[in-house]
């Protein structure tokens, strides 16, 4: 069951829209922000999946907005519009079970395809543990079992499957840890599909991978005489744990397809008034790709995106209809991407096939992973250290009474899962924003329940709560950074002695 369908309309009718039944923002500033919001994540545009016909509506409606405040285009052939070509391989259909107990495919088990992978497997299955390297023993033409985990000192994703693989295993299943509370496993996934750049496929692991529910690994060991609850819980406390064959054998038929698609960045440009500063661009991106129709979750399907990520091409708009055509010292980039939910796959194109010199690009503020849910009173500044963004935020925040620090997750990897990333590879100063909470509090609270009910879900959507003032602090957050490294006089540069600067430009 899909949400009640709506479209979008003006302004003055978007109480009708999203609920009557909760306040809307009052300032006019951020009721202008939630309506294009609305607009891009309502019903109508489907949730954007890169490559679909909604994703290209979506991608009009942004080129419109932009040239309706005046924006340059920016992108291929005097247009607004970056074709990124990609490849998409997706499961259409799949059928797990063993020996006679059957596993539910996206709920119990998942796998993301890749090209040349076989079309089933049927082998006997092993639990090793962590899968530590020189203690899997006999594991030959087996499917592995091991628990994943985030502990310092055990195996690491890429060290569990290199270890697999050197003893002679054909697929490597691995218990999505629940234990790992900072970002819990997320049941179901919304599909199983891999996308990838064109001429770029995916290397081949050299064995099948998979990530089983932890509350699935009982009908895999079922004749084992182990525990499966009591495997689970040593193995999300990082306690020993055994090495043992299960009785019966692993197997799973798929149907695959693959299909050629392309989607398109948007990108337009605010000229500079300064021409010493011309070839100082800032790049301000935001991808506008979610995931499209999926599996359903309490009955809805659609995975509409509104703060991943329509929310924040929303505030790109709102900062270019603000301006109304006033150049800031250095040119801006306005760039909705691509592909981001399949890879950083539009940001990467772009990195790599700029419509402008790559060496006139000074850095990217990036806008993903904001949740506007809680007060702003702390802010996460991905490589706050690093480069003199970072003391650009500082400054901005702490004129608002906002504090700030690096990354307190690190083991989630946030800073390489979001589309600064492919700049700060090519040795660009970029960076990005989570918002911060205090251990133990109200804001900690609700940031968990979020990345439990609403991240990647279709529970994402214009009806779940919002507090607007942290979302209007956020935003004049945004304006006023982009003012000020937009207008000062250094442009933005690497401090000495970072370890994220890979090149230089």
């Amino acid at each position: 069951m899909l949400k009640p369908f709506r479209t979008f309309a003006p302004l003055g009718l978007l109480p009708l829209l999203i609920g009557a039944s909760r306040p809307l923002p009052a300032d006019p500033d951020t009721r202008a922000w939630w309506a294009t919001t609305a607009a891009l994540s309502d019903d109508a545009m489907a949730g954007r999946d890169a490559g679909s016909a909604a994703y290209e509506r979506a991608a009009k409606l942004v080129e419109a907005r932009f040239a309706a405040a005046g924006l340059e285009p920016a992108g291929d052939n005097g247009g607004y519009m970056q074709r990124v070509p990609m490849q998409a391989l997706s499961i259409d259909r799949a059928t797990f079970s063993v020996g006679a107990r059957p596993l539910r495919f996206l709920y119990d088990i998942m796998i993301n395809p890749y090209p040349g992978m076989p079309p089933r497997i049927d082998a006997p299955l092993a639990y090793r543990g962590y899968c530590k390297a020189g203690t899997l023993g006999d594991v030959r033409g087996k499917a592995v079992i091991c628990h994943g985990t985030h502990r310092a000192g055990l195996p690491s994703d890429a060290e569990r499957l290199a270890a697999v693989k050197a003893a002679g295993a054909i697929a490597l299943l691995t218990i999505a840890d629940p234990g790992f509370t900072v970002e819990p496993p997320r049941w179901p996934f919304a599909y199983a599909r891999t996308v990838w750049l064109q001429g770029s496929p995916p290397e081949a692991a050299g064995l099948m991978r998979f990530t089983l529910n932890a509350d699935a690994l009982g009908r895999l060991d079922a004749g084992s005489d182990r525990d499966a609850a009591r495997l689970v819980a040593a193995g999300a406390a990082g306690n020993a744990l055994p090495d043992f064959d299960i009785p019966g054998r692993f197997h799973a038929d798929f149907k695959v397809s693959e299909r050629t698609i392309s989607a398109p960045n948007v990108l337009a440009r605010l000229p500079g008034s300064d021409p010493s500063r011309a070839a100082q661009v800032i790049v301000l991106s935001a991808h506008l790709d979610g995931y499209g129709f999926g599996e359903p979750v309490a009955g809805d399907g659609l995975y509409n995106g509104t703060l991943d990520d329509a929310a924040y091409v929303a505030l790109l708009i709102r900062l270019a209809e603000r301006r109304q055509r006033a150049g800031f010292a250095r040119p801006v980039l306005f760039a909705a991407f691509t592909g981001e939910e399949k890879g950083l796959l539009g940001a990467r194109w772009f990195v790599a096939h700029p419509t402008l010199p790559r060496d006139h690009i000074a850095a990217d503020i990036n806008l993903d992973q904001l949740r506007p849910i809680f007060p702003l009173e702390l802010l996460t500044v991905h490589a706050l250290t690093d480069t003199t963004l970072g003391d650009d935020a500082r400054t901005v925040a702490a004129g608002m009474n906002v504090g700030v620090q690096p990354d307190p997750e690190p083991e989630r990897n946030l800073l390489r899962r979001a589309d600064q990333w492919p700049f700060l590879e090519a040795g660009i100063p970029a960076t990005a924003f989570v918002f911060g909470y205090r251990p133990g509090t109200e804001s900690e609270r609700i940031y968990r329940r979020w990345y439990k009910t609403g991240y990647h879900k279709p529970q994402d959507d214009l009806t779940q709560p919002i507090d607007w003032h942290a979302a209007a602090d956020f935003n004049r957050f945004f304006y006023a950074l982009v003012e000020r490294v937009a207008d000062q006089p250094a442009a933005p540069a690497w401090k000495p002695g970072s370890t994220l600067r890979t090149a230089k430009r």
